[in-house]
């Protein structure tokens, strides 16, 4: 296993400047999630760290060594692509052995290796057949496979799970956790599902065009966003965003609308009165309530265990969250209340947290 540390890294396609001098520093076995919409730079940096795209400016570092200047198969890392990359005409035994039988590992040792591998991802079965004979989760776990038996230093994973339905997608994403807690390698896992970055990174790196917005532990990241984007991008739905100004003395503080509503915050950090501010709240965070502000209900999403309610205020849209069930009617006028303790403020121009 082995540290990884991203310095002043930049990526130029021509004229093109895709990475603006991005820095991170993932700790030995720590499972390290990029994620960001697309076009952000995620993949293009994790094909920076395995040495499949060369690096423009700056530093990589695999543990103690640079590796800017390194062949892929010299920097001791395994990949595992969103397309399998199997070999159809192979087994999947032989598909697993086949990097370590390029190498002129001793037979013996591959065979052993393949049954370690095969065993902690429950392909035994599987061994003698083909590609084709398998799902696409299996395939998966033979990619994953493939990548166990190098024992690299880091594991690279790029959006492994996207081609898979979603039933599959959280069962595989419970199995790849589960796998580098029981491997305990470093690992650095591309997605734009921030579902999927939530519940299996240490830490998450959210990008957002070619620039790290911000890096933490999730919960770190959902209750304390540096900005806007960020706040918008982690949790799911989305958090909602409320124009307004603030109003009222220390420890009475809230944000007025144009219709005239109040949103209650328990802390408006240095904003001044009157200061034009965003309030984000999350929809989990609203609640039904005789002295809440007027909403009109748009769409009802039940889900089962929760209801998704879309509602309108003051010419915005915004999304609240109920654990409850409630008989709600398209056009029927509600009152919600934001948690004033979950609220968010946010500066109008810059997007950054007040």
């Amino acid at each position: 296993m082995a540290a990884v540390a991203i310095s002043a890294a930049r990526k130029s396609f021509g004229h093109t400047e895709v990475l603006h001098g991005v820095d991170i520093a993932i700790a030995d076995g720590e499972f390290c999630v990029l994620v960001g919409p697309s076009g952000c730079g995620k993949s293009t940096l994790l094909r920076m760290i395995a040495g499949l795209e060369n690096i423009s400016a700056g530093e990589i570092r695999i543990g103690e060594r640079v590796v800017n200047n390194v062949h892929p198969k010299e920097r001791d890392i395994a990949m595992v692509f969103q397309n399998y990359a199997l070999y159809p005409h192979m087994t999947v035994g032989d598909n697993m052995g086949f990097s370590l039988a390029l190498r002129g590992t001793a037979k013996n040792l591959i065979a052993e290796r393949v049954r370690v591998a095969a065993e902690i991802l429950g392909l035994v079965p599987y061994l003698e057949r083909y590609p084709r004979q398998l799902s696409g989760g299996q395939r998966q776990r033979v990619a994953m496979g493939r990548a166990i038996v190098r024992n690299p230093q880091v594991f690279l994973f790029d959006e492994p799970l996207s081609n898979l339905d979603a039933k599959l997608r959280v069962a595989m994403r419970t199995e790849i956790k589960e796998l580098h807690q029981r491997l305990k390698t470093t690992t650095v896992y591309v997605t734009h599902d921030q579902i999927e970055a939530m519940t299996m990174a240490d830490k998450i790196v959210v990008m957002h065009d070619g620039r790290v917005e911000q890096m933490g532990a999730p919960l770190e990241l959902y209750d304390r966003p540096a900005n806007r984007f960020v706040a918008g991008f982690i949790g799911s739905p989305a958090m909602n965003f409320l124009e307004g100004a603030v109003q009222g003395a220390e420890g009475k503080r809230a944000v007025k609308m144009a219709s005239g509503a109040r949103l209650p915050v328990a802390d408006a950090g240095a904003a001044a009165e009157g200061q034009p501010v965003i309030y984000g709240i999350r929809p989990e965070h609203l609640e039904l309530a005789d002295d809440g502000f007027d909403a009109e209900v748009i769409v009802i999403e039940p889900t089962g265990s929760e209801t998704q309610l879309f509602a309108r205020v003051s010419g915005q849209e915004i999304v609240a969250v109920f654990r409850e069930r409630h008989d709600f009617a398209p056009g029927q006028k509600i009152r919600l209340r934001p948690r004033p303790d979950m609220a968010h403020l946010f500066d109008p121009s810059s997007g950054n947290r007040i």
